[in-house]
């Protein structure tokens, strides 16, 4: 397949004003699409052009040969999962199956909120907050730049992007209140919840 540049799932504008459209502006149509252009230049001549993203990040993690083919496909691939994470009156507990679940594996919602937070304040540079599901128990835990815990076997349910372009033009440098933001009208428990029912 040739990476493609996927449609955002709301309006630019559906988020606001927790996410400005001036923020999608810019970490969609800029930052999204040059991962999808330099991630298709990269993979041209490459016998893993054609191949799933999932495979091709599979393939590629942890080899500096392929770094550059890992840090763009991969970030094609976050970012167009971090989307589908939000929707508009989105956040605060969740319900169904992965509410359960977070009781069960996490100790309830206080506990994954206080662990969630954690990952994204702590995660050093660029990065990603993720909850995934891990042998089949939930887990919190964080990545660097592109990394993705599908590498490492594990399957995402959820993330958040903590790279500064994911918030600094409606937040500046207040990572904590995005976090909190995205946590409490954010996050797309549906989504999370339909993950779930296909790891």
């Amino acid at each position: 397949m040739t990476l493609t540049l996927p449609e955002l799932p709301y309006a630019p504008d559906a988020l606001a004003p927790h996410i400005s459209a001036r923020t999608f502006e810019f970490h969609h149509g800029k930052h999204h699409k040059a991962y999808v252009d330099n991630g298709n230049k990269l993979l041209e001549n490459s016998p893993l052009k054609g191949l799933p993203m999932e495979e091709i990040m599979r393939k590629t993690a942890g080899d500096a040969n392929q770094a550059g083919i890992f840090n763009n496909v991969a970030q094609v691939w976050n970012h167009g999962f971090y989307w589908r994470c939000m929707k508009p009156g989105g956040g605060g507990a969740p319900t169904g199956k992965v509410a359960e679940m977070i009781k069960n594996d996490l100790g309830g919602f206080d506990k994954f909120v206080e662990a969630f937070k954690n990952a994204g304040a702590t995660q050093f540079g660029s990065g990603w907050a993720w909850l995934v599901l891990d042998g089949g128990a939930l887990k919190v835990t964080k990545t660097l730049n592109a990394a993705n815990p599908l590498t490492d076997g594990m399957a995402p349910l959820l993330t958040m992007d903590v790279w500064e372009h994911a918030y600094y033009l409606d937040y500046q440098n207040r990572r904590p209140d995005y976090i909190a933001t995205f946590i409490e009208k954010l996050i797309n428990w549906d989504f999370v919840n339909a993950n779930l029912g296909q790891a």
